[in-house]
């Protein structure tokens, strides 16, 4: 529920904090704006404050051409006060309703559509098809801007069905058609370039090395490097026109608030999944202005958040991917399960189609395999030990049958539970990828070693209930916790080194 008083207030400074959090529907003109719009300010009284893009399309006002709202840096799915509408949100995200109905998406939360067509009303002041309606508009909006791509291949990678629905969703957003709107825009990309550019904006501030030297010390190889201040990956999906590859680049803009995407493709139906899979590696939806106020207050992170402001949660492209990661990883180096991951590509992967120079220098040669092909595969043959060789090939299985979703669908301790239920999946392993691969921002691996490490004031290393106790004022974003005290272990080794 928005305070209209302390909406207006930002509003009139500009505060960037607020940018994505909730959305001005000014009545005088009948366009909603960000509250960084740098237009006048309108009169308190023809001011509407709405928490999402879609509440105020569903109103009927039209989205300002120039603050661009599809350049919001989004709202944090958390920010709601339901967590079925949190999760809802997320899966939204990722595309559940692009193809699929209310019907399918309840059924995936375990609730009713009724129920969740009321949650969303009362949270958001929009219906669940109208938030992935307004989804899908802004992202078509801001790839006329950004790209030269054609207005066919924009229709259908921004989720649209058709070339009809594209074209009237824009005019009557817009008030213009799809053409008239690049002719109005910021010039374009070059029509002959081969590669797509995307701005992702985040909310400042963004530790990019932090977030480099994280990934970069677990890349696998062969699927994914870091290379200068650059990251790079191969990437596969499932499209409505079958399999897609392609090479994904992201690297900071210096003086900016955004990341830069740099994607080869083999079929543009699938832009809108690959630009929220990339939101997802790189964190991009944090708040780092709430969580900062929240850790702060403790003594032992007090330092470690006015050190790293902005320090994120490294994501996934593939939340199975990343769980097999974490199943290699348990109990060896990094480094040792980094070698492991990049024998299990090598040997099982796909090897990669498309073709990109800079793909190349990095040596991306592989797409990590499915759980299709790793539920029937002897892991041992590439030097895996027997018993996390079993428990991939039953994480797999469970994968491929569907009798585990590694998205959002459940909330932390179902997720938890069922991942648990798995041979050879520990809770360290459990909240690891809730942490990692679901994005869940209160997850905690308090068994881990580092954690304790990190923790530890005395002879003694406090024991994985104690470290769970100690977190309890942390919540709920004990996952950032996580990532702050094991980048301060990170730095005593290197001083004891």
């Amino acid at each position: 529920m928005l305070d209209q008083d302390a909406c207006y207030r930002a509003l009139r400074t500009r505060d960037a904090r607020f940018d994505g959090r909730f959305f001005t529907a000014v009545r005088s003109t009948g366009i909603y704006c960000r509250p960084i719009c740098p237009a006048r300010t309108p009169r308190r009284e023809n001011c509407i404050f709405v928490p999402c893009a879609a509440a105020a399309q569903e109103q009927g006002y039209r989205p300002c051409l120039r603050c661009r709202p599809e350049a919001s840096p989004g709202t944090p799915a958390w920010l709601g006060t339901s967590a079925t509408v949190s999760r809802a949100l997320r899966l939204i995200a990722d595309g559940v309703l692009d193809n699929g109905g209310v019907e399918e998406l309840s059924e995936r939360l375990g609730v009713g559509d009724r129920h969740l067509r009321r949650l969303f009303m009362q949270h958001l002041g929009a219906s669940p098809v109208a938030v992935a309606q307004t989804r899908r508009i802004l992202f078509a909006k801001k790839l006329i801007d950004e790209t030269a791509l054609p207005m066919t291949e924009i229709a259908f990678g921004s989720g649209f069905a058709s070339i009809r629905r594209f074209n009237d969703a824009i005019k009557k957003t817009y008030g213009k058609n799809p053409s008239e709107l690049r002719r109005a825009g910021a010039e374009t990309a070059a029509a002959d370039n081969p590669d797509l550019n995307l701005i992702l904006p985040y909310r400042a501030p963004y530790e990019w090395r932090s977030m480099l030297s994280y990934l970069g010390g677990r890349a696998t190889p062969g699927v994914e490097a870091v290379s200068g201040d650059r990251y790079l990956r191969t990437i596969t999906l499932t499209g409505a026109r079958g399999e897609v590859s392609g090479i994904v680049e992201v690297g900071s803009v210096k003086g900016s608030d955004h990341l830069l995407a740099r994607i080869r493709l083999s079929d543009t139906a699938v832009l809108i999944q690959v630009a929220e899979r990339l939101r997802r590696i790189f964190d991009l939806g944090a708040d780092p202005g709430a969580i900062r106020s929240q850790l702060r207050g403790d003594k032992t992170l007090e330092r470690a958040v006015a050190d790293a402001p902005g320090l994120r949660v490294p994501g996934s492209w593939s939340g199975f991917e990343l769980a097999v990661r974490a199943v290699l990883g348990q109990q060896v180096s990094v480094k040792g399960a980094t070698t492991l991951a990049g024998r299990v590509a090598r040997s099982y992967g796909r090897a990669l189609e498309i073709s990109d120079p800079a793909g190349e220098e990095a040596g991306l040669t592989h797409e990590f395999p499915s759980p299709r092909v790793l539920a029937d595969s002897d892991l041992t043959e590439v030097g895996v030990i027997r018993a996390r060789a079993q428990a991939i090939r039953s994480l797999a299985r469970a994968v491929a049958d569907g009798r585990i979703d590694l998205d959002v669908s459940r909330g932390l301790d179902e997720t938890v539970e069922e991942l648990q239920a798995l041979p050879g999946i520990g809770e360290w392993t459990a909240q690891y990828i809730a942490m990692r691969a679901l994005r869940e921002p209160d997850a905690f691996p308090a068994g881990d070693l580092g954690l304790q490490r990190a923790l530890q004031n005395g002879p003694r290393r406090p024991s994985a209930k104690q470290v769970r106790e100690r977190a309890e004022s942390w919540r709920p974003w004990r996952a950032y916790a996580a990532m702050h005290l094991w980048k301060m272990e990170g730095k005593r080794n290197a001083t004891r080194s």
